[in-house]
């Protein structure tokens, strides 16, 4: 921990708005029973698969195959499994038998409409837990939309609705109905401007597949709004703080594919109306301890448990090919020394794609041009400061989301939900008794403090600018006061370096969505028999770089291994993004007008 006199950190993340909010419906999610790994192992015949990377999406590919007999062995360059999601021990002083306190990339949260993810988190066992770790999740129940300046913030209940509608009563005109309701009493925009944005709304519902990927998916969210000729509520609300401040991606450039049918069916949308959500889950949810301690050790036990080996502190260098296949990979241990190769039956190259594919030498990515397609998706900034605080300070139950922050900063204050912990008596010296994390989503625009963009700011520089952007959404809200006296310290990952300096570098970036993204995303199978690629990077359904894109795209690259070796494993579900029935019957008449060359019936330009 650092604080403010001590070091930096090191390396060991009528219609109302009541009725919309409490109109219900729901399809639950449904647990499936894996085959035993004793039980698989005769189809698998105890082939060896190599995972390159011990994230999300690598753990998720061991743990499938694991489960179907398969001798898999996990290769990670950090000395912890996790990648971005884990937690990181902050470095100081601990007594008393407590433990270091709990840093990481950035906060983790698992949204309701996560389906493929949260049934993998159902079979990790957890003491005292009928369903595992996902025993661990507790939902948030309101956000909190700070302004800053003074203007009055936007506060609104995350529960999902418990009075569903009949099926049938989810029709366009009830829709917008519901969609004015909300934005007329939630804020301040035009009557026309709600409107407007209300019918792009419906636009998007109602379009077809074909055209969300030959038109939307090439059109920027902040056009297709028309933000650039709205007020600057407008694009504040409904482009900014739906895009850089939820997902990196700047609404200027942001795939209104990827925006609308993500962030605003899935999340918000049918979310808030029960639909397509995992179980009894409300529409966000986030752990009740460090995501390691709650989730990522865990899984690694029982991975262990499964037969599962692992060698961290590897740097994978190169993917070998030769004669059509993957013949080895060339690695080295992360500082440079050992080098060797290892070989196996399979191999899964599971890191994130800035760091897959300086791997895929020339002959590999001419054997499958999808390899090469890869160097056209973008990467960006999205990491933040955990905050040590004196006082408990939970602010709001839930995530805030600073509109007018300059860096584009969402937060929460963690210590609210660890129920199984109590901050002071389990971390670091007792006197820290919470932790509010919080995130930068934009890195290159200049700050209230210093005028500096974070990228060119010191860890000090951003630290202290963080703070300010964060008391001016809240402290003048009357209910909260951040005050300077109760900042005991703060945590920055490591993997962001050379801050303040020339060539600042951040190893952990995260995948982003300009518009045509869609068209150089790989599919999980390459055409190398004994390749696969998983990572959030992949072509899937939920289509955003999130830890559902990445569980889902291990799924299916088990899938296409598992076909690839005949095995008659059970392959693995794959759930995709709710589908509403009332919108097919005009998504088939968008489908023919599509054909024809003919815009959406509602897209009145």
């Amino acid at each position: 921990m650092a604080t403010e006199h001590a070091q930096r950190p090191q390396p060991n993340a009528g219609h109302s708005r009541r009725r919309f909010l409490t109109a219900a419906g729901g399809a639950a999610g449904t647990t499936v029973l894996r085959p035993a790994a004793s039980a698989a192992a005769a189809t698998s015949s105890r082939r060896r698969v190599a995972v390159l990377g011990g994230g999300v999406s690598g753990l998720s590919v061991a743990h499938e195959l694991a489960e179907r007999g398969y001798a898999v062995t996990v290769y990670e360059y950090y000395d912890a499994l996790g990648g971005k999601a884990r937690s990181m021990d902050v470095p100081g002083m601990a007594t008393d038998g407590r433990r270091l306190l709990p840093g990481e990339h950035g906060f983790r949260f698992f949204p309701g409409f996560y389906r493929n993810l949260p049934d993998t988190m159902r079979r990790i066992p957890f003491p005292g837990n009928t369903h595992g770790v996902h025993g661990n999740l507790r939902n948030a129940t309101e956000e909190l939309f700070a302004r800053g300046s003074g203007r009055p913030d936007l506060h609104f209940p995350l529960r999902r609705s418990t009075t569903p509608p009949a099926p049938g009563d989810i029709t366009v005109p009830w829709l917008r109905d519901q969609i004015l309701s909300v934005l007329d009493v939630g804020t301040r925009l035009p009557a026309h401007e709600v409107a407007y944005f209300t019918d792009r709304i419906l636009v998007h519902l109602t379009s077809c597949d074909a055209r969300r990927e030959d038109q939307w998916e090439r059109v920027a969210w902040w056009d297709f709004i028309r933000a650039g000729e709205m007020s600057r509520e407008y694009q504040t609300l409904l482009g900014i703080g739906q895009t850089r401040n939820l997902v990196a991606t700047r609404a200027e450039v942001a795939s209104t594919r990827t925006v609308g049918r993500v962030i605003i069916e899935a999340l918000i949308l049918w979310g808030l109306l029960g639909r397509g959500l995992d179980g009894d889950a409300d529409i966000d949810r986030v752990l009740n301890a460090p995501t390691s301690e709650a989730w990522i050790d865990p899984w690694e036990a029982h991975l262990r448990s499964l037969g599962v080996d692992f060698v961290t502190g590897t740097q994978v260098l190169e993917v070998g090919y030769e004669g059509g296949r993957v013949t080895g990979v060339r690695v080295a241990d992360r500082d440079g020394g050992h080098e060797r190769v290892i070989t196996a039956d399979h191999y899964v190259s599971a890191m994130p794609v800035e760091h897959a594919r300086a791997t895929w030498g020339r002959t590999l990515r001419a054997a499958d041009p999808q390899l090469g397609r890869c160097d056209a998706l973008q990467t960006d900034w999205m990491t933040g400061v955990m905050f040590y605080l004196r006082t408990p300070t939970p602010v709001v139950h839930g995530h805030i989301n600073c509109l007018d922050s300059p860096w584009s900063v969402t937060a929460i204050g963690q210590a609210q939900f660890w129920d199984v912990r109590d901050f002071s008596r389990d971390y670091g010296d007792g006197r820290a008794h919470d932790c509010l994390s919080a995130i930068i989503s934009e890195w290159d625009k200049p700050g209230i403090l210093y005028g500096k963009t974070a990228k060119k700011c010191t860890r000090d520089e951003i630290v202290a600018e963080l703070w300010a952007q964060l008391k001016d959404g809240l402290n003048d809200t009357g209910k909260t006061t951040l005050r300077d006296e109760d900042r005991l310290g703060w945590f920055m990952d490591p993997a962001v370096t050379g801050l303040g300096g020339p060539d600042p570098h951040n190893r952990e970036q995260l995948l982003i969505h300009p518009a045509g993204t869609l068209y150089h995303r790989p599919s999980a199978r390459t055409r190398v028999p004994n390749f696969f690629l998983a990572g959030d990077y992949i072509r899937t359904d939920v289509d955003l770089a999130t830890m559902e894109g990445a569980n889902e795209s291990a799924r299916r690259a088990v899938n296409a291994l598992l076909d690839a070796d005949r095995s008659d494993a059970e392959r693995c579900r794959v759930w995709e993004l709710y589908r509403p029935p009332e919108m097919e019957p005009l998504k088939r008449i968008d489908e023919v007008r599509h054909r024809l060359g003919l815009p959406n019936t509602f897209d009145l330009g």
